[in-house]
């Protein structure tokens, strides 16, 4: 992954994991067609208002996408460890990157509470735990991926001579996108990531009013950077991702605004931005003619 040339974003979706074949198909293709430089599903076994709706696999809808479209890179926003065990994951993001010819990206996060964290039974994590969890996810996640065989025994998650051949298209292992608001998260993400990803507030996403959540990620922006220091990694190797409509309301309502939202994000130093694709009513509700143009819009003034 290269970053962007000053003053450029890459421009980027996320399509829910919700339609038939068909419509996936278009939207999708649609996407390339536009000229996005990457789009994204949620992993979730089922989520919040949208429970009891069509929900597929995000992992075999990915898997067919891939196949359908040609330049467009795609992935995870974001799988977790509340019911994705690394090396089943391993094997399946190995495959999408097969199929893809080396497009995906492995977007990685803790993982919140709710009806994924309870699906496998048991009770809920205590936030050190969940971030315990994550870290021994992420790790075993990386070496699965770079390594044909792993044996792996941790409190979390173990494996025995798990294989990963022929492996992944991209080396040593494909993009992780790592998702993180706190000083741990943030630490992997320096160790591991090639994209950091963000929401604003995790924990209330699009809830703070717009000057609040621009303040929020300018703070968010600035801990990365502390951290990478401490680290001794280079800020600037770690693509800095930030979803606008887990942000801020109505991103894309005209071209102007999405194209303001945009550059704001990119004085902030971000240098992706992704908006999630029009859905017909509730959550994420939208226009698919406001859509295209917006995103038009910003593809001709932010080109990397």
């Amino acid at each position: 992954m290269t970053s962007p040339q000053a003053g450029g974003v890459r421009i980027g979706a996320v399509v829910l994991p919700e339609y038939e074949w068909r419509q996936t198909r278009e939207i999708w293709q649609e996407l390339e067609e536009l000229g996005l430089h990457h789009a994204w599903s949620f992993d979730h076994h089922a989520w919040r208002t949208l429970t009891d709706l069509p929900w597929y696999d995000p992992l075999s809808v990915l898997s067919a996408v891939a196949t359908v479209t040609e330049r467009i890179r795609l992935g995870t926003l974001v799988s977790t460890p509340n019911f994705r065990h690394p090396a089943v994951l391993a094997k399946q993001v190995m495959t999408i990157d097969q199929l893809s010819g080396g497009r995906f990206v492995l977007g990685v996060g803790a993982g919140a509470k709710g009806g994924d964290a309870r699906l496998l039974g048991g009770g809920e994590l205590t936030p050190a735990r969940r971030a315990d969890r994550f870290t021994e996810f992420v790790d075993l996640s990386d070496e699965l991926l770079r390594n044909r065989v792993t044996t792996y025994q941790g409190e979390y998650f173990s494996t025995v001579d798990a294989r990963m051949v022929p492996g992944c298209v991209q080396r040593p292992r494909v993009p992780f996108a790592v998702a993180a608001a706190g000083p741990r998260g943030m630490g992997l993400a320096a160790r591991y990531g090639q994209w950091w990803v963000t929401i604003g507030d995790a924990g209330q996403p699009g809830v703070q009013s717009e000057g609040e959540s621009w303040k929020l990620l300018a703070r968010q922006v600035t801990r990365l950077a502390e951290t990478c220091e401490k680290t001794g990694r280079e800020f600037s190797e770690i693509g800095r991702l930030v979803n606008v409509s887990r942000v801020v309301n109505s991103p894309y309502s005209s071209p102007g605004r999405f194209v303001d939202i945009v550059g704001r994000c990119r004085d902030l130093g971000f240098t992706d931005v992704v908006v999630n694709h029009p859905r017909a009513d509730g959550v994420f509700s939208g226009r698919r003619t406001d859509f295209l143009h917006a995103a038009s819009a910003a593809l001709s003034a932010f080109q990397p």
